[in-house]
C-alpha cells in the first residue's frame, strides 16, 4: 500500500476514492470499503482511502481515538486497499470550504466515490454527497445496523470506556487492541511476584478500564497475559497505566513494543487494604485468566 500525507505524493492516474475518518475500521467501515473494492476491480483502478490523522471528532470533539495512524493504515492494508491519503486534521484543514475539499478529489482524478450516508466536509460540514456528484459518480453507502442501532466509532468508544470488550469485539469484527514502547516504571509488579510491562499507548488512544484476559505479541512471538489498565488506587498511583503480566515470559522488555488486544473483562480495579490483599488478588486474576485461555 502505497501512503501519502499529500496529494501530490500520490502516483497520478484514475482512481476509486473512498473517504472518511474510519477510526477504528470497524464492520461499518468494513463494509463500505468492501463496495468500494468491488466498484475498483470493476473499473480496473485503484483504490484509494482519503482520511484524516487525527480523525475528525478527535480533533474538533476532545474525544479518545479507537486507533492511532499507524494502526489504521495497517487495518487498510488488509482491507485490500491499493493507496492511502492521510491528511494532517489541524485548525487549518478544519477552516477549509468545501470547494478546497472537492479541488483534492479532482487533483485526486477520482473516477468513482465512495462515502458513508453520514459524510459531511468543509467547513461547518457545508457539504455533502450532492456536492460530491459535481466531481465523480458517488455512491453513499447506509451506515451498518447491528443489534438495533448503526455500527458507528462512537458506539464502540462508549462501550470501551465502560470495559465491554466482548460487545466491542462484536461491532469491529475483531478483538479491540493496542500497542506500544516498554517503559521501565516502579517495578511493584516485580516486588509482589507478578513482573509487570509497563506500556505506553500514543495519547488520546482509548484504553478500557479494569482487569483483562488479553493476548500479547513480542516481535511475532504470542503470549496470553493478564492486563491491568487503570490508576493503581491500592498505592495512590497518578495517571492512566497499561500493564501487562505475560504468562510464560521470562526476560526484559524495555524498549520493545508491545502489542495487545483485550480478550474478556475480569473485574473492575478497585482498591485493596495493603500489598498483601493486592497480591493475593492478583493470584486469582492470573488464574481465571488461565481457565479463560485453558492453561
Amino acid at each position: 500500500m502505497i501512503i501519502a500525507a499529500e496529494v501530490a505524493d500520490l502516483p497520478p492516474g484514475p482512481k476509486v476514492v473512498a473517504v472518511g475518518s474510519f477510526d477504528g475500521v470497524h464492520l461499518g467501515h468494513q463494509s463500505l470499503l468492501a463496495k468500494a473494492r468491488a466498484l475498483a476491480a470493476q473499473e480496473r483502478l485503484p483504490l484509494l482511502v482519503y482520511t484524516f490523522d487525527p480523525p475528525t471528532k478527535v480533533f474538533m470533539r476532545g474525544v479518545g481515538m479507537l486507533s492511532t495512524l499507524s494502526e489504521k493504515l495497517d487495518l487498510l492494508r488488509e482491507q485490500g486497499v491499493d493507496l492511502a491519503l492521510a491528511v494532517p486534521f489541524d485548525e487549518d484543514f478544519a477552516a477549509r470550504d468545501k470547494a478546497a475539499f472537492l479541488d483534492d478529489l479532482v487533483r485526486l482524478e477520482a473516477r468513482r466515490l465512495v462515502v458513508g450516508e453520514d459524510f459531511a466536509f468543509g467547513r461547518g460540514r457545508s457539504g455533502g454527497p450532492a456536492d460530491l456528484k459535481t466531481v465523480a459518480p458517488t455512491l453513499t453507502v447506509p451506515l451498518l445496523d447491528l443489534g438495533g442501532a448503526p455500527v458507528k466509532s462512537t458506539r464502540i468508544r462508549e462501550l470501551l470506556e465502560q470495559g465491554d470488550v466482548e460487545a466491542a469485539r462484536h461491532l469491529l469484527g475483531r478483538p479491540y487492541g493496542a500497542r506500544g514502547i516498554v517503559r521501565q516504571g516502579e517495578r511493584l509488579g516485580r516486588r509482589l511476584g507478578f513482573p509487570t510491562a509497563n506500556v505506553e499507548t500514543a495519547p488520546g488512544k482509548v484504553l478500557p478500564r479494569g482487569v483483562f484476559a488479553a493476548r500479547t505479541w513480542v516481535a511475532e512471538r504470542a503470549y496470553p497475559a493478564v492486563v491491568n489498565v487503570g490508576t493503581r488506587p491500592t498505592v495512590r498511583g497518578s495517571g492512566l497505566r497499561l500493564e501487562a503480566h505475560l504468562i510464560g515470559f521470562s526476560g526484559e522488555l524495555y524498549g520493545h513494543e508491545l502489542r495487545l488486544v483485550f480478550l474478556k473483562k475480569l473485574r473492575d480495579e478497585r482498591a485493596f487494604e495493603d500489598l498483601e490483599a493486592l497480591r493475593s488478588q492478583i493470584a486469582r486474576d492470573l488464574e481465571a485468566a488461565r481457565r479463560f485461555f485453558r492453561l
